[in-house]
């Protein structure tokens, strides 16, 4: 009898480890935490992209007035030329340049700058996307 209780417990442990060597570590070491649903891929992407609209809207509101449709042409750019490299930015780049449009025309509203630094500013940013286009 003992040896059959032997016999037993080593098919049972057999059995055991080649059942644990038989399944795929990568099956068994993926958990529900690191799954990333359709559902939230495609939040992500609708995020970005609505982010990415908004962006663009600010640039091409902060290029499209008056004051700046002036300082584009006293500084011999032109403004549809400007409009089409705005929308070939990266979206951390167009990130950057909304921000600091917002940044300016908050500074002009508030008085902390004059229409000739605003001016100074919208050229500069232009200037800096024409280039950053170029270059890619």
């Amino acid at each position: 009898m003992p040896t059959d209780s032997r016999q037993f417990v080593r098919a049972l442990m057999t059995t055991a480890l080649v059942t644990i060597f038989a399944i795929p570590q990568g099956l068994v070491a993926q958990s529900s935490e690191h799954v990333v649903s359709p559902t939230e891929l495609q939040k992500a992407v609708a995020d970005a992209s609505q982010k990415r609209q908004q962006n663009l809207d600010t640039l091409n509101q902060f290029f499209s007035s008056e004051k700046a449709q002036q300082a584009l042409e006293s500084a011999h750019q032109k403004p549809e030329q400007v409009k089409k490299a705005v929308a070939s930015l990266s979206d951390d780049e167009l990130a950057q340049f909304a921000s600091r449009a917002n940044k300016a025309q908050a500074d002009f509203a508030a008085g902390r700058v004059d229409d000739h630094d605003l001016l100074i500013i919208l050229v500069c940013i232009a200037a800096l996307v024409l280039i950053i286009v170029a270059v890619h």
